[in-house]
This record gives C-alpha cells, structure tokens and sequence, in this order.
C-alpha cells in the first residue's frame, strides 16, 4: 500500500506529493489505486509523467561516461552526469568528444568546472589557489577589471530589503505593493527569534523603499504603511516617466554612495524589483551597475542557508559549505513543468551583492495599509546631469487606464489554437467571456508574438496587457478556461491557482492536461459555442463533464 492514496486528495493537491516521491513501484501502485477509483486523467498523466521521469533518470545513471553518446544528451543531462564522475581521465575525454562534437559551451563548461573540482580535490584540503581572471586568461579582455567597485566586493558589510516602488499615473502599481507587503514579512521573518536576529551585530536589518519621479513624497508616505521601515526618494519633474540612464544611476547611487547616517554599509544585502516592462529594465541596469547578478521573473522569495560543495564558491575542495542569509529565489524552467531556485553565492575573493530578483506581478498577495505605521522618509539629493536627458519627450499619449485580468470569477483565455481563423477565435473567446457576469479576456504569449491578422473590433483586444503568465498577468479566479493553450510552465505560473481549470485543446497529449480539472478534447471553434450556450443555459458543469468524461 502506498503513502499516498490519490483518491484521497484532489488533483490541485497532488502534484507536489507526486514529485517528492522517487520509488517508481510506489507510483505505480498509486495509479493502480487512481485507475480502480475515479480514474481522473490529469492524475494519470501527472503520476505517469513522474515515473517516466524517474526511469530516464536511471538510465542516465547506468549510461557509461567514458564511451557514453553526448551528442544524445541535453546540457542538463551532461551537467547531472559528470557530477558523479571523479577520474579526471573520463572528465577530459568526454571534454574532447564535446568539443569534436556538438561543442556546447554550456556542456564545455559544466565538464570543465568538474575537472577543477576533482583535480583541486587530488592535492589534500588545502584551499584552492586563488588567479585573477586577468592572470588566468592573459588573452581575454576584462572590461571590468578598471571598475572602481569590483576590487573592493569582498568581504564588505551588506544590510537591508531594497525594494523599487513603480509608479504609473501618480500612484503606486499593485505590484509594488505586494513586493513591499512580502519583504517586510521576509525581514520580520529574517530579524525574528527563528530567523538570523538580525545582522551580524544583531541590529534589525530594515525594508527600504526606492521611489523615483516627480511629486512623489506622498507615494513615499504610502511605501510605508505598506511595510517599508524607510522610503528613499527622489523627485526632479524630468523623472515623470521611467529613464533608463537617470533612473539606474539614482537607484545604484542611492544604495552604494548615497552619504547618510543609517547606510553605513557597502551596498544591500538584498535587492527587488517588480518584474514589468520597467521593471526589468531598471532591475538588469542596476544589478550590472551593482557588479551582481539576478534572478528574473521569479514567483517566490525565501531566505535560508545553502549547503555548498562547488569549490569555486567555498575555496575547499571536497567539502561544503554552510552559506547564510541566502535569498532563494525560486522560478519556471523553460524546460517543462519544473522550477529552479537562483541562489546568488559569494566566491573566497568575490562578493556578488545585492542578492537581486525581479517578481511577477500577482505572486504575492497584496497587503493591506497600516495608516498607523511609522516610518522615515529619506530625501535623495543628487544633482542631475543634463547629459542624463539628452533625448526630449516632445508629445506622448497616455492611456486612460490599463487591462486588470485580476479579481474576476471567471478568465476566459485564449492561445495558438485560434490559428485557422484568428478573429473568429478571438471573436467566440468574447462571447462566452460576455455569457458571464463578472469575466474577463486574457491571452496567452503565443497569441501576443505571433503574426496573426485581426479584422474588426477585435483587434483591440490583442494586447500586452491582457498577456497572462510569466510575462504577464497572475491570476486566480473561481473558473479559468483556457481554450487552445498548450500549458507551457511560463503560462502555468500565470494561472495555475485558479480554483477549476477547464482546458479546451484538440491535442490529447498536451500539457495543460496534466493540471486541469476538466480537459476537453475538441477543436475550440466547435467546443466554445457549445460552452456558451451551456452558461447562458446555466448547465456549464454539466457540459464540461460530459465532455471530458475521461
């Protein structure tokens, strides 16, 4: 008998129980006990794909690396392969077959850190040798070796949550909000008896705000009663709409050079930005600036330790290394329907500081005001550069107001099935949207970068702002039906909380049948009539279930 029954849960539920499992007879007595109860479909796939899983990963496991064929492996493949391998020998002859081969650098390079780490082990455990990169590679340039930063990014004082605030139209985004909610729970968490209790001397660590624009101190009063302890900002009416140039030098200068009482530190420990059309701008430009790297789109934040072996980042070859106040910043594959988690980790003579990740909107919840909460507004004042403002805005149009796909009880998406006749697609989507009371239209990314053309009215309904995922929109609603989406994982964050997934697809094999909660097999031009027939009929369940009666 397995741990888990399946029958016993629902299929919103499963997948995390499913995916912790590793022993493949377990999982199949789990589907023997699915296919004698309800025998759901989206379980089946979900158990299945996980044994599949498990199998190819045995047979990576028996595969031979010294005459094993790479050009059969993917880079990931190689990566878990040589992990395990110890004889320098097979390490540098599987280096030669890649090179006379596919020659991926990502493979070269996976291949190449394990010859480090085993040859740095050979010679007892004495700390690994330290080389410049410049003395190391004396043929490559080092555009970075003559920043006035980068030599000094070791061993220096980090503190802090820094979060940017974007504005639109004089208030803040919904997004900002959320991230300011979910930092100050991070470093209530952080500063707690249970978290690190502080920074190194103990001193609460603190959430600090960046707003940037013009005539936005009440903004910055706003940052705290959604949880910032200080708010920098500064206000110039030039700043009105987002700058790359100006805006990357007020963030960097702010957290690195901004002389006050309280930074008395070399840069945060870490860094937030919301991940929107600025946002990622901003966030890329100021973590270069910053000489540390990023984690983009991420859908969670934590903090904890990491245990560590990679001798490039302990200086130890052989042994692992505890790594405190790591910010763990969880992800989307692009590969499938799994997620990695960034970890941004020092080296002995390098720093990599702020620990920086851009969040999709809709993450986090959004958290409700303390008008009470007392906090210090910090004004910026640098002085702006004109060079900062060569180019001049002479005319812009501003839209009246933006596509919110949140709070609705039903989202009506649509994705590549509507290939055949996109405006008639796009066109049915609408009239079951319409057939609700409170639904909204959405698109998946496919829709939105494909060259499809639209007639009539509904080309205004092909936009950016209605993009749900990754990219776009985090929605949750009571129903979500997603009509000729595939299900990749960069849609899939965007919209797998909903409570009931319906998925319209005439593939039977894709992926978004793994986590729905009805999966319709049929051409979306013959199924939605028929769906909108049903809400307008009030008999939606009892359509959707007699369709997907598998």
């Amino acid at each position: 008998m397995p741990t888990i029954d399946p029958t016993d849960h629902e299929i919103a539920d499963l997948g995390p129980e499913v995916n912790g499992i590793d022993d493949v007879e377990e999982l199949e007595a789990m589907l023997a006990l699915e296919a004698d109860g309800e025998d759901r479909g989206p379980v089946r796939t979900l158990i299945e794909s996980r044994i599949e899983k498990l199998r190819a990963a045995d047979e990576e496991e028996d595969a031979d690396p010294g005459d094993v064929d790479l050009a059969e492996l993917t880079i990931a493949d190689v990566a878990n392969m040589v992990r395990d391998v110890d004889d320098a020998a097979v390490l540098r002859g599987l280096l030669e077959r890649e090179r006379e081969g596919k020659d991926r650098s990502g493979a070269i390079t996976q291949i190449e850190n394990r010859i480090e780490a085993v040859e740095g082990s050979e010679g007892g455990d004495g700390e690994v040798e330290y080389v410049p990169p410049e003395e190391k590679y004396p043929d490559l340039d080092h555009p970075t070796a003559d920043k006035q930063y980068v030599e000094g990014t070791s061993g220096e004082t980090y503190r802090d949550m820094w979060v940017y605030c974007e504005t639109q139209q004089g208030e803040l985004i919904d997004v900002s909000k959320e991230l300011l909610g979910k930092a100050r729970e991070l470093m209530d968490e952080y500063n707690g008896e249970e978290g690190y209790g502080g920074d190194e001397d103990g001193t609460p660590e603190e959430v600090i705000a960046v707003v940037i624009g013009d005539d936005v101190v009440d903004l910055a009063e706003e940052a705290i009663a959604y949880g910032a302890d200080r708010v920098v900002y500064h206000e110039d009416e030039r700043l009105e709409r987002f700058r790359h140039k100006p805006y990357t030098e007020l963030f960097a200068h702010m957290c690195r050079d901004f002389d006050v009482d309280w930074r008395d530190y070399h840069e945060p420990r870490y860094t937030v930005f919301p991940a929107t059309n600025n946002g990622r701008d901003l966030s890329a430009l100021v973590q270069g600036e910053l000489d540390s790297g990023l984690a983009s789109d991420c859908s969670d934040l934590y903090i904890d330790e990491a245990m560590i072996s990679n001798p490039a980042k302990t200086g130890i070859p052989g042994d692992s290394v505890a790594f405190d106040r790591v910010l763990h910043m969880p992800r989307p594959d692009f590969s499938g329907f799994e997620y990695s988690t960034i970890l941004c980790i020092d080296k002995p003579h390098r720093d990599f500081h702020p620990q920086g990740a851009s969040v999709i909107p809709g993450a986090f919840d959004l958290p409700d005001p303390d008008p009470d909460r007392e906090g210090e507004l910090v004004e910026h004042d640098l002085e702006l550069p004109d060079e900062w403002f060569q180019i001049e805005i002479v005319d812009h149009d501003r839209l009246e107001g933006g596509v919110d796909l949140t709070g609705h009880d039903v989202v009506v998406a649509l994705g590549r099935g509507i290939g055949t006749d996109p405006t008639k697609g796009i066109e049915l989507g609408l009239e079951l949207v319409d057939a609700f009371d409170d639904a909204a239209f959405g698109l998946s990314r496919g829709v939105i970068t494909a060259s499809y053309q639209f007639g009539g009215h509904v080309a205004d309904y092909v936009s950016e702002e209605r993009q749900i995922g990754e990219s776009g929109q985090v929605v949750e609603p009571a129903v979500y039906i997603a009509a000729g989406i595939s299900g990749a994982v960069q849609h899939k964050v965007g919209m797998d909380e909903s409570d009931t997934i319906i998925a319209i697809n005439d593939d039977p094999d894709a992926d978004i049948r793994g986590f729905s909660d009805y999966f319709i097999e049929g051409d979306l031009f013959e199924v939605l009539p028929r769906l909108t027939a049903a809400v307008e009929s009030g008999n939606l369940a009892a359509v959707a279930a007699e369709a997907s009666d598998d």
